[in-house]
């Protein structure tokens, strides 16, 4: 396994400036925000794949430094019922012939949430049993109609243009939010389409990454380095479920913490232990979302607690 990074906590950077950082980091693996949700800060795909020369220039820096890009990453919602989605789905399919220009054959996603029938207008995340009322059921079955529907096609597209693998993350508010839902989208649709295993979203949500490793064993196709922390007392009191912002964290029942700061060592050694023999031996991608402290304290503390337990 190697150690990567996503870009975005470099946003206040330039892309050679973010090289220069990561790479003075030791780390040699970049995954960059491409497409959807983020502010592609260091990969303007629209600019990039109208200016060759834009591109080359992309790629020599990256070179010089002896770096290379883990995965471009994609993430939104494409099932928005209405523009917003269609335009999400111009930026994944932009993301793709972006990704083929680059030689990049590994994109990172998000499954998306569909409305919760046609002529809906707002998202539905559905947790709740299907049993009632009434227009549950069929509520979740048109969303899974919708979402199996967009990946089939976006799949087909992905291959045709040499993408591999579909790294979809595992996200809670998404279609594919735990082990069986994603393996529910891949056997609906595509072998390319795997996981990208943010264990920090299956811990908010009480789920045991390491099992759902195993689980998901073959179809592990990308790894987010990022840990959460259920807090003590709150939790207790008010269950798991958490809509109130991610800067209230004093408040919150669960936040995204630096590595190290929600599980311990051990239990990441174990993580990566399984990860390893269930056969991926890929890049583990850190993702910084500690609001806990500074950006740079996080990152130092994550690669820290990252390179002690990474299988290498």
């Amino acid at each position: 396994m190697q150690l990567a990074i996503c870009t975005d906590v470099f946003a206040d950077l330039s892309y050679t400036e973010m090289l220069d950082k990561v790479k003075s980091l030791g780390i040699d693996a970049v995954e960059m925000t491409a497409g959807g949700w983020g502010a592609r800060k260091h990969c303007d795909t629209a600019r990039l794949l109208e200016n060759p020369a834009e591109l080359k220039v992309l790629q020599e820096e990256l070179e010089k430094r002896g770096m290379r890009i883990a995965a471009l990453n994609t993430s939104c919602n494409p099932l928005w019922p209405s523009g917003t989605g269609e335009e999400y789905k111009k930026s994944m399919y932009a993301c793709v012939d972006l990704a083929e220009k680059l030689g990049v054959t590994k994109i990172v996603a998000m499954a998306g949430l569909p409305a919760g029938n046609e002529t809906d207008t707002t998202p539905n995340w559905i947790t709740s049993t299907v049993s009632w009322p009434d227009f549950m059921a069929p509520a979740y079955e048109y969303q899974w109609k919708v979402t199996i529907a967009f990946w089939k096609e976006f799949a087909e597209y992905a291959k045709n243009h040499k993408i591999e693998q579909i790294a979809i993350e595992e996200f809670p508010g998404t279609m594919v939010w735990s082990a069986e839902t994603m393996l529910k989208l891949r056997e609906a649709t595509d072998p390319i389409i795997g996981i990208n295993l943010d264990p920090s979203h299956m811990m908010i949500l009480g789920a045991d990454p390491i099992a759902a490793a195993r689980a998901l064993k073959g179809c592990i196709y990308h790894v987010h380095g990022k840990d959460a922390r259920i807090e003590r007392g709150l939790a207790d009191t008010n269950g798991i479920l958490e809509p109130k912002p991610v800067t209230k964290s004093s408040d919150r029942v669960w936040n995204y913490v630096a590595v190290g700061c929600g599980k311990d060592l051990q239990w990441w050694k174990e993580f990566f232990s399984v990860l390893s023999m269930m056969g991926y031996h890929g890049d583990i991608s850190l993702e910084m979302e500690d609001l806990t402290m500074s950006v740079e304290a996080g990152v130092n503390t994550s690669i820290d607690a990252l390179r002690q337990t990474i299988s290498q």
